[in-house]
């Protein structure tokens, strides 16, 4: 009798390819896994942390980090700072269950991350840390998280890279402030925060920071560039503070009418960016009131909030070039950066 075979080959999610052999004489069904992500989950699950921010004994928030880096003393842990902010006490739980203590090194508002260290001898795996600046569009990426808290810590999600260098708005101690991140559609809930974001090699390329809530979004989860946080790693291991550069000026948006009326401030020129000169603090400074920065070293500025996250690239002391338009004609300055 003559047997005979059905291969059916098909994408799961995008990236399981998975082929399914089927015997009619049998009427039998085996499923072989050709491609699966498990060898890259292999490579972080252990270095994977739950973590719980207790504030006074009571728990504050929940969220995700991951073991970067150990040394002859401790392991080291990378988080975001809303995760543990204002905290009495941190704990972790690893991948085998086991809860301890971990102590706070440093952490940054703005930066959105947080470094934590517990003893070396609980670092049964270290992460490995990738490239997201050689990531492309459609790359398969995947996260490990604890999605809702304890109980589905070490959940796996899976899906593209949606977009890269995503301009963010968001707050930071009330002032706008940009973000420059990531954007996958894999699922990203509350307790998935500060965990890591990884290439299909299972390579660390973002840490997950945010998404968009909306009855009409769906999909739309954001990561920190894992360069930008290793760009800061001493800072935030030591505890040294992070200092942020300035203009010396205070600015508003060009369309910040209440702004501009209240420092009688008339806007004779049609622009949709910029941001309006209020004051200013720096006596150095050629700007003056009135004046519209359109752009700092080449790059357009949209907003106070893009403003100043372009600032927060460079260091105090370092000087940039400040395109602006007074009187409707196109200028520019150099600054030293207070």
């Amino acid at each position: 009798m003559n047997k005979k075979i059905l291969i059916i080959l098909s994408f799961l999610s995008g990236i399981l390819l998975t082929i399914i052999v089927t015997n009619l004489i049998s009427n039998k069904t085996i499923i072989y896994e050709k491609t699966s992500l498990n060898n890259s989950i292999s490579k972080i699950y252990k270095a994977t942390v739950y973590i719980e921010n207790y504030k006074n004994d009571l728990l504050k928030n929940k969220g995700t980090g991951f073991i970067y880096k150990k040394d002859n003393k401790y392991a080291y842990i990378l988080t975001n700072e809303h995760v543990i902010e204002d905290n009495t006490n941190v704990k972790i739980v690893l991948y085998n269950d086991l809860e301890i203590e971990a102590k706070v090194l440093g952490m940054d508002e703005y930066l959105d991350l947080a470094v934590l260290s517990i003893d070396k001898k609980y670092a049964k795996q270290i992460a490995i840390i990738g490239k997201s600046e050689e990531s492309k569009l459609g790359d398969t990426i995947f996260l490990v998280g604890s999605p809702l808290g304890y109980n589905y810590r070490g959940s796996v999600t899976s899906g593209i890279i949606s977009g890269k260098d995503r301009m963010v708005k968001t707050k930071v101690n009330d002032n706008d402030y940009m973000m420059r991140v990531i954007q996958v559609d894999a699922s990203i809930n509350p307790g998935n925060s500060g965990g890591p974001l990884l290439n299909i090699n299972g390579e660390v390329i973002g840490i997950c920071s945010l998404k968009l809530v909306d009855e009409d979004v769906e999909g739309m989860g954001f990561a920190i560039p894992i360069e930008y946080a290793m760009n800061h790693i001493n800072e935030l291991e030591n505890n040294k503070e992070i200092v942020y550069p300035t203009l010396g000026i205070k600015v508003a948006d060009i369309n910040d009418t209440a702004s501009l009326l209240s420092n009688d401030i008339n806007v004779n020129i049609k622009l949709d960016y910029g941001v309006i000169v209020l004051n200013i603090n720096k006596d150095k400074s050629n700007l003056k009131k009135g004046d519209i920065i359109t752009k700092i070293n080449n790059i357009k500025v949209v907003d106070k909030a893009h403003l100043r996250y372009e600032l927060y690239r460079y260091k105090v002391k370092d000087k940039v070039k400040i395109t602006y338009m007074r009187n409707g004609k196109e200028n520019t300055t150099i600054v030293v950066l207070d």
